[in-house]
C-alpha cells in the first residue's frame, strides 16, 4: 500500500524522503508549503497537531489499520519496526540507534536550526537581527556537536556501529548543510569520510532531489514568508 508523505525539502523532510527510498517504500508526495503557510491548513493540522512537516499516513498501519504519524524521528522509528530494517539487529544495536536518533532529535537539529537562522535569516529581516551573541552561541554548540559526530565515526562506519541505520538517515541530512552553518570539516576528517559515503548512496541521492526545484531564497529576501515561519506560532 502507497505510504502518504507530507513533505518540503527541507533537512527534516529529507529524513523521511530519504527513509522511505531506503526502506523501498512506495510512497505519494504531498506538498507542505511552508513559504505559504501550508503547515496552518487545518486538514494537515488533523495529521501533524504541531504544525510542523513531515508527517506520514500509512494505510497498512498496525493490525492492519491506518496510521497518521508526525515528528521525523517518530516516523523514521515506525517505519524501521514496520519493516525490521534499519533499526538494529541486536538489543544493544537498537539501544545505540536510539541514542543516536535522540542525539540528533534533541542536539544537532534543534541546534543547527537555530545556527541557519541566526547566521542567515535574521540578519537580512526587517528591520536585520543581526545579534553576535546568538550567531556565536549556535555556531560554536553546532560545532561541539560535530566534534562528538567525529569522535564517534573515528570508531564507527557508521553513526550507531557497523551499519548503516535511521540514526545516519537523521543526521546526515543536518551534517550535510554544513557550510550554512559556518563550520569546518578540515578538522572532522571522520565526518567527512561519513558524508560522502552516506551522501553516495542511491537512495539518498533520490530522498535529497525530492522536490528540490522548490528550495529558493524565499527566507531571505521575502518578507511575507519571513512572517509566516519566523513571526506566526
Amino acid at each position: 500500500m502507497t505510504i502518504d508523505l507530507y513533505f518540503w525539502p527541507t533537512p527534516n523532510g529529507w529524513k523521511i524522503s530519504i527513509a522511505l527510498e531506503e526502506f523501498g517504500l512506495p510512497y505519494r508526495t504531498h506538498l507542505v508549503d511552508i513559504t505559504k503557510g501550508g503547515q496552518f491548513d487545518p486538514d494537515f493540522l488533523k495529521i501533524a497537531p504541531n504544525n510542523r512537516m513531515p508527517a506520514i499516513v500509512d494505510p497498512d498501519g498496525p493490525d492492519g489499520a491506518p496510521v497518521s504519524i508526525f515528528e521525523s524521528g517518530a516516523i523514521l522509528q515506525y517505519l524501521a519496526q514496520k519493516t525490521g530494517r534499519f533499526g538494529g539487529d541486536s538489543p544493544r544495536a537498537r539501544i545505540a540507534v536510539t541514542e543516536w536518533l535522540m542525539w540528533q532529535m534533541g542536539g544537532v537539529g534543534p541546534m543547527a536550526g537555530q545556527a541557519h537562522h541566526f547566521l542567515k535569516y535574521a540578519p537580512v529581516m526587517d528591520p536585520p537581527q543581526d545579534l553576535p551573541y546568538p550567531k556565536d552561541r549556535y555556531r560554536a554548540e553546532v560545532a561541539r556537536l560535530y566534534r562528538v559526530l567525529d569522535r564517534r565515526l573515528a570508531e564507527h562506519t557508521y553513526v550507531a556501529g557497523p551499519d548503516y541505520t535511521i540514526a545516519d538517515m537523521a543526521i546526515w541530512p543536518w551534517a550535510s548543510l554544513w557550510e550554512g552553518q559556518q563550520q569546518s570539516l578540515d578538522d572532522k576528517p571522520n565526518l567527512a569520510r561519513w558524508l560522502d559515503v552516506v551522501g553516495a548512496r542511491t537512495a539518498v541521492q533520490a530522498g535529497r532531489a525530492l522536490h528540490a526545484d522548490l528550495r529558493g531564497d524565499q527566507l531571505q529576501t521575502n518578507r511575507e514568508t519571513q512572517t509566516l515561519l519566523f513571526g506566526k506560532t
